[in-house]
Parts: C-alpha cells; structure tokens; sequence
C-alpha cells in the first residue's frame, strides 16, 4: 500500500482537499491519503466551510476529515509527503531526521508538472474564487499524479 500525505500550513484549506481530492482518484485498496498542517491553530477541527463547499460541488465529500499537525512520525508513516508551497516545505524539511525523510517531501504542483506556479495560493483570506482556483489547481495535480502512480 502506498501512503502519501498532503500538507499546508494550518491543514483547513488546501491539504484537506488534496487529501480529498487524491482519494477520490485512487483506489483505497492500494493508496491510504491523510492531511496535516504544519501549525497547531487548528487541531481538531473540521476543514474550513468552503474547501468542504467546493469539494462537495465537485462530488468530493471531505467534511469527515479533521485538522491535525505534522509530526515527525510521519515521515515513517508515509510514502510521499506533498506540500502546497515553499514555507511548508522549509517547515516539513526542519523536522526531517536524515535524507530519507527529506526525499520524501515534493512541492505537490512541481512535482505533477501541472502549473506554471509551483505553490498552491492559500486561499484562506480570499473568496470563493480563489477556492475554485486552488481546487482546478489540485485537481489536476492530482489527476497527474494518480495517473503516475498507477502506472
């Protein structure tokens, strides 16, 4: 089974759906998705309302998944850890105990070579279009990167 994590900073916006959006491109048999965020602010909480609104519009129902913080277990844990953006990626990095884990962490967008950016824009202070942004965003992230794992 392979295990991938997605992660953005307070694990309400972005990672929840990449999370959501990857499982719903992937066979649960074989692929086991989770999300984190790199801050505490969160923890315990259900995604923001409009990740869980766009998702839902989209056909994704990502309302059961609840807020949590990386932790350095989950480099054991995991196969692949994407990032939604640099920061993220510096803040996963830090945590990391040897190359192995480092090797691990991948821009989600760099890595699906899917937009001219390599940072998903975190939506959480702009409006519902910028939601509907950052879901076509992951959205085809996710379809390229389901289609290199299934191959």
């Amino acid at each position: 089974m392979t295990r991938i994590l997605m992660v953005c900073l307070g694990n309400i916006c972005r990672s929840p759906l990449a999370h959501g959006i990857l499982e719903s491109k992937l066979p649960a048999d074989s692929f086991k998705i989770d999300s984190a965020g790199t801050a505490d602010y969160h923890i315990g909480k259900s995604p923001d309302h409009r990740s869980i609104a766009i998702a839902k519009e989209k056909g994704i129902d990502i309302s059961g998944q609840q807020c949590r913080q990386f932790v350095v277990s989950d480099f054991d844990n995991f196969d692949i850890i994407y990032v939604m953006d640099q920061s993220n990626y510096d803040n996963v990095v830090k945590l990391a105990r040897n190359t192995e884990d480092i090797a691990k962490v991948k821009l989600i967008l760099k890595d699906a070579q899917s937009a001219k950016i390599l940072e998903v824009p975190d939506p959480y202070w702009g409006s519902t279009q910028d939601f509907e942004e950052v879901f076509m965003l992951l959205d085809e992230a996710c379809e390229k990167i389901s289609y290199n794992l299934s191959m």
